[in-house]
């Protein structure tokens, strides 16, 4: 009878190590499910080195699926509020779309502006509107400047002064 009962609580207390081992195991592939894809993460935040830019040249990067435009802008251009500065250097930064339509617009270096194919909207080499139907500014995405490099994807103390203004559109 003593035999029969040791072989008893053991079989109970394998069967109860092999249950919580299981438990284990499905918690951890449950988390793994919900964790956000790799893909995902590395869309999260995109970094852009400054140094290789060209004056009046827009450099089109690519955040969470949207484009982004970069412009270095030369002397010639006239300082707005809403311009990045970096190393005494000026920078345009947007969301490359439309913010009538969604449209992606052209930039044109020698009238320093961008034109909106779909509908004949303009915004100025900072973004700002110069001909309807767009009612308002390209939108700067959330950035931080990182020496010489611009992270997006994150508030940056740059980024959230011109939050405060109502500069981001």
């Amino acid at each position: 009878m003593a035999v029969e009962k040791e072989r008893r609580d053991f079989l109970g207390m394998a069967l109860g190590g092999f249950t919580a081992i299981g438990g284990i195991a499905a918690l951890g592939a449950a988390k793994k499910t919900w964790d956000p894809l790799p893909s995902v993460k590395a869309a999260g935040f995109t970094v852009i080195d400054l140094t290789q830019m060209e004056e009046n040249q827009v450099t089109i990067e690519k955040w969470r699926g949207k484009p982004i435009f970069v412009l270095k802008k030369s002397a010639d251009m006239k300082a707005n509020e809403r311009d990045i500065v970096v190393d005494g250097t000026r920078y345009h930064v947007s969301i490359g779309l439309c913010t009538h339509l969604g449209c992606i617009p052209a930039y044109y270096p020698g009238e320093h502006k961008f034109i909106c194919a779909c509908h004949g909207g303009q915004f100025d080499a900072s973004g700002e509107v110069l001909k309807a139907p767009p009612a308002k500014p390209l939108v700067i995405p959330p950035f931080k400047i990182d020496g010489t490099k611009l992270v997006l994807g994150e508030e940056g103390p740059e980024y959230k002064e011109l939050k405060s203004k109502n500069l981001i559109a």
